[in-house]
């Protein structure tokens, strides 16, 4: 029989090895069975044919109970419970070890690209019985159990059994299924007792609550061979950003075209599509609470109607507080339940695909909430995190830092990044706060960091793994692309790795960001001595492949709205919007916008309401909307607009340096020399006969193809006319219209 202090420690959760006492064992010829059963009041051995093989005895009140059995066999647990119900189960004890120590030796040592294949919750059925397998990485733990809804919460019925070297702790249990609510309990190193969410769960309970979920690890869904034309860095690529929970679900009773057309974007020729400002969008409203199911049925299609090339979601991984916006996650592999199931976001994915939108996803490796049921000091350890603070602590957001340095940490974000991409079909990630990690004094003084080693200060463990997580998808995802949020000067960020480089495809272009809305949102009397914010962007432009950001970073907190950053009355704030987007559209580098950006939203930001689609029924607002559209149509259809974005090749200044009249022109060029050329008047006056030399512009004749001043967009329709524009003595005259933006294509 098994001594009281085994008994004892069994119950108090203490015992070094439960499966060598619970379970089915052969000690001296004899067969024992024992059961740590709370809350049972009889337990009974039983063949798979519901044949009694013995009826345990009750050892102690708590639900221990043990017997002798005839033989080895196969067996259940008949359960009769204190409220009378009864039960009839397959025991966790009986199974063995299921993670082979190939698995474990390469988690350990960083070789294993899936590996949320091992660890986390896996449903499966063994001989004819369905469970779940649970694997934690946990090294430091003096025991982990598995607590849920199939358990009563009750860290006693399923202690883990450490396996490895490796600090993995597994267990098999029988009958939990998926939807079944868990968490691992967890007595640390300091002793303490804490319950953790499942770092490798597939899903999660909706917030407040913050269990994860069982759930079937999610199909494979290769991104479509067509996408990857689509995000190559000579496409055109025109990022539309959203924030699920406020999106809204897009306006009621405007019209989901395909564009205007070349010859209605100058206001001088109207085009089938310019019948009124509003045309007729069918009411698609949705319900109150956002899903990934309404979403599909609106925002695939607006953003197609808009001729946006892809959509950027902001983070979607589990996270506690909603007014994060996503950036403090704590399932880096659990779609937030907020919206729907992984597969419910498959589907999405989907139907951005069939409307011809890529998607693309907020990844946020750079730091984690130190909520207590996440990450943070998980087996009683900084196992995730740095120990020291100065290397652990970002004091800008009260968070958490990766322990970049660690091998089953970097395996853990690396498996994250692959897991989103080829798991749902994702053309790519977007890299939060790069700039963060790649160094280690990152908004820091002096004395609060700790240096490489090599007494420097950039973080040495990040920029491999940035390299590591880029080649990988590269290898394991062909046609995703990665875009760095980068802010500082870093060198060759998206550079391939062989060159040197941190294998990123695109770079966030911040300097621009910040120069640009300086200058624009001065009184344009003063503009003439800011003229080189406007320029300046040109002196490194093709030092990276860079993005050109109006995020969401740019109207909250008390920035004011895009249009609330224009100076003058009205008509010149919505003017000067639009020639800024004229401006955005012309500058070399791919597009981003924020949601609400593109109809001249007024108010900031707010995550918690929706977008004020309303606005909408105001011309001037439905004028900056369809401007953004004829923009990206444009865009799309000029490749001098686009293919050479990130080769000095594909640019060349006509006028740079007119101060005085805030006047800049330049020409865009293709491969084959075709060009485009762009001029920008950001004074309220009209300018008549204006001369623009050509350059090396080979063409002569020309037409106005989008001018934001167009009567269409809300403007003042000054401009260029409909005609040809013959280029006399290597030069074209033009009128400029006032705080506005032409195009011009060879005609």
């Amino acid at each position: 029989m098994t001594p009281a202090t085994t008994i004892a420690a069994l119950l108090r959760a203490e015992h070094s090895d439960p499966f060598a006492v619970l379970g089915l064992h052969t000690l001296d010829g004899s067969h024992w069975l024992r059961a740590l059963l709370p809350g049972a009041m009889a337990v009974d051995a039983i063949d798979v044919d519901g044949e009694l093989l013995a009826a345990l005895v009750r050892r102690h009140d708590d639900g221990f109970f043990e017997a002798r059995l005839p033989t080895r066999c196969h067996y259940r647990l008949r359960v009769t419970w204190h409220d009378g119900t009864r039960g009839s189960y397959a025991d966790a004890f009986a199974y063995g070890a299921l993670l082979d120590d190939a698995a474990l030796d390469a988690l350990r040592e960083g070789r294993h690209g899936r590996p949320f294949e091992v660890l986390g919750a896996h449903p499966l059925t063994i001989d004819d019985v369905s469970g779940v397998r649970f694997a934690v990485w946990a090294p430091n733990a003096r025991r982990v159990s598995v607590v849920g809804s199939f358990n009563n919460w009750d860290g006693r019925r399923h202690p883990m059994r450490l396996r490895h070297r490796a600090g993995v702790f597994e267990i098999f249990i029988p009958h939990a299924a998926i939807g079944d609510l868990y968490k691992y309990e967890i007595v640390g190193a300091n002793g303490a007792l804490v319950a953790k969410s499942d770092p490798y769960a597939f899903a999660a309970e909706l917030r407040p609550n913050t269990a994860s979920r069982v759930a079937q690890l999610p199909q494979l869904r290769p991104l479509p061979a067509a996408r990857a034309a689509a995000n190559d860095r000579h496409a055109p690529i025109s990022v539309y950003e959203v924030h699920v929970g406020s999106w809204g679900g897009g306006p009621e009773g405007m019209e989901w075209g395909t564009g205007h057309g070349a010859r209605g974007r100058n206001g001088f020729e109207r085009s089938e599509h310019h019948q009124n400002l509003h045309g007729a969008w069918p009411n698609t409203c949705p319900a109150p609470a956002q899903t990934w199911r309404s979403l599909a049925q609106s925002l695939p299609a607006y953003a197609a109607s808009l001729g946006f090339t892809h959509i950027e979601l902001m983070p979607i991984a589990e996270f506690p507080f909603d007014g994060s916006w996503g950036y403090q996650p704590t399932g880096m592999y659990a779609p937030t339940s907020r919206f729907g199931t992984a597969e419910d976001f498959q589907d999405f994915v989907a139907a951005c695909h069939a409307h011809g939108v890529g998607v693309l996803l907020d990844w946020v490796p750079a730091h984690f909430p130190s909520d207590a049921h996440g990450l943070a000091q998980f087996d009683g350890t900084a196992l995730y995190e740095y120990g020291d603070p100065k290397e652990g602590f970002h004091r800008d957001w009260n968070t958490l830092i990766y322990n970049f340095a660690r091998t089953e940490v970097r395996t853990f974000l690396k498996g994250s990044a692959r897991y989103w991409v080829e798991r749902f079909g994702l053309d790519g990630l977007r890299v939060d706060a790069v700039a963060s990690m790649l160094y280690r004094d990152y908004s820091r003084e002096h004395g609060q960091w700790v240096p490489n080693a090599f007494g420097g200060r950039e973080n040495l463990e990040a920029i491999s793994l940035f390299k590591e997580i880029n080649e990988d998808l590269g290898s394991a995802c062909p046609g995703a692309i990665t875009v760095a949020e980068e802010s500082t000067a870093f060198p060759r960020v998206s550079a391939p790795t062989y060159a040197g480089g941190l294998g990123f495809h695109f770079k966030w272009n911040m300097g621009w960001m910040n120069d640009t809305l300086r200058y624009i949102a001065e009184d344009p009397i003063h503009r003439r001595w800011h003229h080189d914010l406007m320029t300046f962007g040109l002196v490194y432009a093709f030092s990276e492949n860079y993005q050109l950001p109006i995020s969401h970073d740019e109207v909250v907190h008390g920035k004011r709205s895009m249009l609330g950053k224009m100076p003058g009355d009205d008509w010149q704030r919505f003017a000067n919007l639009r020639a800024y987007y004229g401006f955005m559209w012309g500058h070399p580098g791919k597009k981003l916008l924020f949601m609400g950006q593109e109809f001249a939203q007024t108010s900031e930001w707010n995550h918690d309401a929706s977008l004020p689609w309303e606005l909408l029924d105001d011309p001037r607002h439905a004028g900056v909307q369809r401007l953004v559209r004829d923009l990206n149509e444009l865009y799309q259809d000029t490749p001098a607009l686009h293919r050479l974005d990130h080769s000095p090749q594909g640019f060349d200044w006509l006028i740079g340096d007119d101060r005085a009249n805030s006047v800049l022109a330049w020409a865009r060029f293709d491969e084959l020399d075709q060009a485009a050329i762009v001029v920008c008047n950001f004074t309220p006056i009209v300018r008549h006969g204006y001369r623009v030399p050509l350059n090396r512009v080979r063409q002569s004749r020309w037409r106005e193809a989008l001018n934001t001043d167009s009567i269409f967009y809300g403007g003042s329709n000054v401009g260029n006319g409909a005609g040809t524009i013959e280029a006399r003595d290597g030069a074209i005259e033009l009128t400029l219209p006032p705080l506005a933006v032409v195009f011009l294509v060879a005609a």
